[in-house]
């Protein structure tokens, strides 16, 4: 029997706009010890790349700039029919001392969960924040292989 694969997989405009409008990424990375280190985290599509801010110390930080391997899953529906997915592996690149990048991820995921009008403009952020961002780290993906799934495009065969 031929695999279905080819049949759900997403084009790359429909992995494009699934990412754009997704908010919250499962992320894995390598630990010390050799498991996988998994968190939820919220991000932006920034120039076609997948961007998330977290603390500098945290462990998922300290992972990547051990072992910049990550994966990233994303994932929708309920039903069977609805279910909708996909997964990147990659590269991360562990960008420190940019407060202002920091800002960036920060307001844009913050348009994502509707806290902020994405249409408005942004005014210069204070100096208080920036030094809040000074603690932050982005990190961006650079996909090496992506795999998607979408079985509403089954039409209810199974």
């Amino acid at each position: 029997m031929p695999s279905r694969r080819n049949e759900i997989a997403m084009t790359d405009e429909e992995r494009l706009d699934f990412l754009e409008h997704g908010a919250t990424l499962q992320v894995a990375s390598i630990g010390h010890d050799g498991w996988p280190h998994m968190v939820a985290m919220w991000y932006a599509m920034i120039d076609g790349d997948i961007h998330f801010t977290t603390y500098r110390k945290a462990q998922k930080v300290l992972n990547l700039e051990a072992d910049p391997r990550i994966t990233c899953m994303l994932e929708t529906g309920i039903a069977y029919s609805e279910v909708r997915g996909l997964v990147i592996r990659g590269k991360a690149d562990v960008i420190l001392d940019t407060p202002e990048l920091v800002v960036d991820v920060q307001i844009a995921t913050a348009a994502k969960r509707g806290e902020v009008d994405p249409t408005a403009p942004v005014p210069p952020p204070s100096e208080a924040r920036l030094n809040q961002a000074a603690k932050r780290a982005v990190i961006r993906v650079r996909p090496t292989n992506i795999y998607s799934w979408d079985h509403s495009k089954l039409g209810g065969r199974y």
